[in-house]
């Protein structure tokens, strides 16, 4: 017999206020949302054992995969971080203050500045990295290996229905 969840129960009394109702879809979305609360909570744990937080972190590791020199312009991380270009100054305001990133002006265009991650914030991001792989694969210990393919699937699947194919290629200085 398949286990219940929290979910299950809100369901089951919907069914009884409003018999009749179709609701797989309100199933689904409130597992995925319940789902999300609980991997951003696993996720902030981590990261804040690092002295981060998930934003944080993600500037640092869109940096240090763009390869070397590890600088990316405002539109790069916006593209990346899918953030309003004021988050993505609040952000790099943060971790600039904590010497992880550097503002540089930009070559081609005085007006442009580029974010360049520091020593230190390569370091920190490096270190961080093989903890926050362990903490994602004890996220998903609940699947087993065709599972996790096949989620990966039907995610990616839904991603695309909703417009999340643009292409983000960290090497694009605009």
């Amino acid at each position: 017999m398949q286990q219940r969840d929290t979910v299950d129960d809100i369901a089951e009394q919907w069914r009884r206020v409003h018999p009749g109702l179709d609701l797989e879809a309100m199933a689904l979305i409130g597992r995925l949302r319940r789902l999300n609360v609980r991997v951003d909570n696993a996720l902030r744990e981590y990261f804040a054992s690092c002295g981060l937080d998930s934003s944080e972190f993600d500037v640092l590791a869109t940096l240090r995969r763009s390869g070397e020199p590890y600088e990316l312009n405002a539109r790069a991380l916006l593209k990346s971080a899918m953030v309003t270009s004021g988050a993505i100054t609040n952000r790099v305001d943060k971790l600039s203050a904590k010497g992880l990133v550097e503002r540089k002006p930009c070559p081609g265009d005085r007006r442009a500045v580029l974010v360049r991650l520091t020593p230190a914030g390569k370091e920190l991001i490096d270190a961080t990295l093989p903890g926050h792989l362990r903490n994602e694969e004890r996220i998903l210990t609940a699947l087993d290996a065709d599972e996790r393919a096949q989620l990966d699937t039907l995610l990616r699947k839904l991603l695309v229905a909703h417009g999340d194919t643009e292409p983000f290629l960290i090497s694009e200085q605009e």
